[in-house]
C-alpha cells in the first residue's frame, strides 16, 4: 500500500473473539510427524479446493485519527470455471474505490490470493520451520498449535508467519493467525503487512477451506499511522463436476 510517498500491503484477519474459546495446555512433545501429516491435509484440501467454485468479497477501510471511515475499497469476484474447464475469476461487482490516504499494492492482491488463505502444503514444507505450542481448545475443539516461518527469505517471493491451530481428529487447519512477510522499506517508500486472522470451515463433510479474513490493524508510516480494516469472505463453495482437469487462466485468451 502507497501511502503519500510510502507503501504499506495489507493483510486481513478474521473477527473471532465473540465465538471462539480458548483453552490453553502447556506445550509438551509434539506427536510424531506432526508438521508432516498437516501439510499432507493441506495439500489434499488445497487440491480439493482447486476443484470447486466460489465467491470472494473484499472491502478495505481507511480510518482517519477520529476513527471515522475516510474510503473504502470493495470488489466482489467469482472463481470459476469456463466450459471448457479453464478456471478464473469473474468479477460479478466491479471495484469500488474511494480510498484516499492509502494506495492498493501488486501484492496486496497476491497475499489475498494466496497468504491469507494460506496452505502449509507439502511442496511447501521445505520452505518452513515449525515451533510445537502445545494444545488448546476452539469451541471444544482439540488443537495442536503450531509456529511456522520461513527458513529463509527469498528475493521476490511473499510468505506466511504466524500460528496454525491444527483439529486433533484429523489434522486440519481450523483457525490461521499471522501476517505475510517479508516487511520491504527503502528509502523511497514501505511496503509493510498487518496481522490477520483466518477462519476455515468444513465442507462437504469432509474439507476445510477458508471461510473468512479479518484484519483490523494500523500501519506506522513514516509519516503518520493508519489504521486500516479488511473483510474477506469465501462463501457459495460448490463443487465444479465429478472428474476435472483443471488449468487457470483467461478463458477468452484460451478460446
Amino acid at each position: 500500500m502507497k501511502n503519500g510517498r510510502m507503501v504499506r500491503n495489507i493483510a486481513p484477519i478474521v473477527a473471532s473473539a465473540a465465538m471462539i474459546a480458548f483453552g490453553h495446555a502447556a506445550a509438551a512433545q509434539p506427536p510424531p510427524g506432526l508438521l508432516k501429516k498437516i501439510a499432507q491435509r493441506q495439500t489434499e484440501s488445497a487440491q480439493a479446493r482447486e476443484n470447486y467454485t466460489y465467491r470472494q468479497s473484499l472491502t478495505i477501510q481507511e480510518f482517519d485519527d477520529r476513527g471515522v471511515v475516510t474510503g473504502e475499497y470493495r470488489e466482489v469476484r467469482d472463481v470459476t470455471f469456463s466450459p471448457n474447464r479453464v478456471r478464473y475469476e469473474q468479477i460479478v461487482e466491479r471495484p469500488r474505490n474511494t480510498l484516499t490516504r492509502i494506495k492498493l499494492t501488486a501484492e496486496d492482491f497476491a497475499d489475498i490470493r494466496n497468504i491469507q488463505p494460506f496452505f502449509l502444503t507439502s511442496e511447501q514444507l521445505r520452505l518452513y520451520e515449525a515451533k510445537y505450542k502445545g494444545e488448546e481448545t476452539i469451541d471444544g475443539v482439540n488443537c495442536w498449535v503450531e509456529y511456522v516461518q520461513p527458513r529463509q527469505i527469498l528475493s521476490r517471493q511473499r510468505f506466511f508467519q504466524g500460528t496454525l491451530w491444527v483439529r486433533e481428529s484429523d489434522f486440519a487447519v481450523i483457525r490461521t493467525e499471522g501476517q505475510a512477510v517479508p516487511q520491504i522499506e527503502t528509502l523511497k517508500q514501505q511496503n509493510l503487512f498487518p496481522h490477520f486472522t483466518t477462519l476455515w470451515r468444513e465442507v462437504d463433510g469432509r474439507w476445510l477451506f477458508p471461510e473468512q479474513t479479518y484484519a483490523d490493524d494500523t500501519l506506522f508510516f513514516r509519516s503518520w499511522p493508519q489504521r486500516i480494516r479488511i473483510i474477506i469472505r469465501y462463501i457459495n463453495y460448490k463443487r465444479f463436476g465429478a472428474e476435472s482437469t483443471i488449468t487457470f487462466g483467461d478463458p477468452e485468451a484460451q478460446k
